[in-house]
């Protein structure tokens, strides 16, 4: 099993470092802080309270949303700062998809110092994986790299290794809530035992939340007490 504490520690300084001092990462002004000018990072659209404390899709009042209500994720939380439309998704895409790794500091960054911020303690943070086939097409795991920086800005006990995707899984993105969950059911493996462990999974954008619940899944019937979820994004609404 494959961990990182004092090294990614380390490495994540290095990359959190990189991203002060530099060009604003949406409009190239010269004055920006911790990846963004302070007009850019105002404009940032953030996930504003309140929200399901579950699965964080807005709500008018505080509390539990009705589909949580009859259908309780799997997963016992979701922590997630913004909501995924522009310019976030512009860089969200931009990282994913433009091989653009250097924003891996700068959305660590936003996604550690959140609204509110990360400051619970787990026993080990994971990255949702990649399957074999999508790794070497993308050549990165966009996940990964977040989580990289986020364990490297608030210190945790990194297993990249510690579970795996099993098979090629479709893409998510165009298919229905019941497709999704029915494209990653079963799509999981888990390397070793993790009684009484508290886990955060971290991913880059929920939509439906079913990758988070499949992992949840196979990580609680490997014995993890509690498993919590830290995504930069949501999208407001589940497609259907």
């Amino acid at each position: 099993m494959q961990s990182f504490t004092v090294s990614n520690f380390l490495s994540g300084l290095i990359d959190i470092s990189s991203i002060f001092n530099q060009p604003c990462a949406l409009c190239g002004n010269g004055q920006a802080q911790q990846g963004f000018c302070a007009p850019c990072h105002r404009d940032l659209p953030r996930l504003a309270p309140p929200f399901c404390s579950r699965c964080a899709l807005p709500l008018p009042e505080a509390g539990v949303c009705g589909r949580c209500l009859r259908h309780p994720p799997i997963f016992d939380a979701l922590h997630v700062p913004y909501v995924y439309r522009y310019p976030i998704s512009s860089l969200i895409h931009a990282f994913k998809y433009g091989r653009r790794l250097e924003l891996a500091g700068i959305l660590g960054h936003l996604l550690a110092n959140g609204t509110p911020p990360i400051d619970q303690k787990y026993d080990i943070v994971i990255a949702v994986p990649l399957s074999k086939e999508r790794l070497a097409e993308r050549g990165f795991n966009q996940s990964l790299e977040l989580a990289r920086s986020v364990v490297g800005i608030i210190p945790h006990r990194f297993l990249p290794g510690l579970c795996w995707r099993k098979c090629n899984t479709h893409s998510q993105a165009g298919l229905s809530p019941r497709q999704r969950r029915r494209n990653v059911r079963h799509a999981f493996c888990v390397e070793t035992r993790l009684d009484g462990l508290s886990v955060a999974v971290v991913d880059d954008v929920v939509t439906t939340g079913s990758t988070l619940d499949s992992l949840a899944s196979e990580l609680k019937k490997w014995g993890a007490k509690r498993v919590d979820a830290w995504a930069l994004c949501r999208t407001l609404r589940p497609k259907t």
